[in-house]
């Protein structure tokens, strides 16, 4: 290779020596980075005194507390039918069922409307606090203390500055043949 041939290969390997010096001069450094953390939402609740949550996506709707048509021969439980712009809609009370003590309605009184597979339901609960974000690391396998009868429903739990909140499983509690065993016997 001749002189002139070596200095003309050589220049872009210059130029971009050159380009690289001039931009480490003017950089203002890297941006901050910052940590994502997966989060988990589910609506709050509170049963029989027990702050719990369920995933957004096991709740369809969150109503007042309706009008309802008991049923008879069912359990006292099973306070009654609603209609629901226009769809009867069996109303469940989820203490009632799980330690068998009624709640009693006040204006705090809330009704979850639940769909699991072929099985729908409002379930009244003592109130509905809201929609609560959790951090994977909340994430607790020590369960908030509750009526016995309810820690089959639950698939864990999250600590975090609100409270202690217990996850209940509308999926557990549909596939209970207890819950789907609305008639009273006897």
């Amino acid at each position: 290779m001749n002189r002139v041939a070596t200095s003309l290969a050589q220049q872009p390997f210059a130029l971009l020596r050159e380009l690289e010096a001039r931009s480490r001069r003017h950089a203002r450094g890297l941006p901050q980075q910052v940590e994502v953390k997966r989060a988990w939402s589910g609506i709050a609740f509170r049963v029989a005194g027990v702050d719990l949550v369920s995933d957004i996506s096991d709740i369809n709707e969150i109503l007042d507390y309706p009008q309802m048509t008991r049923v008879p021969g069912a359990h006292a439980w099973v306070r009654g039918l609603a209609n629901i712009r226009g769809t009867l809609l069996p109303i469940l009370d989820l203490a009632g069922f799980i330690d068998g003590r009624l709640t009693t309605p006040g204006r705090d009184t809330r009704v979850l409307s639940v769909k699991q597979g072929e099985v729908s339901a409002g379930l009244i609960v003592d109130e509905v606090v809201g929609l609560r974000h959790f951090f994977e690391e909340e994430h607790t396998g020590e369960l908030p203390r509750m009526p016995e009868g309810m820690q089959g429903y639950l698939t864990g739990a999250y600590r975090h500055a609100s409270g202690h909140w217990g996850v209940f499983s509308m999926a557990r509690l549909a596939a209970d043949p207890r819950f789907l065993q609305v008639a009273a016997h006897g």
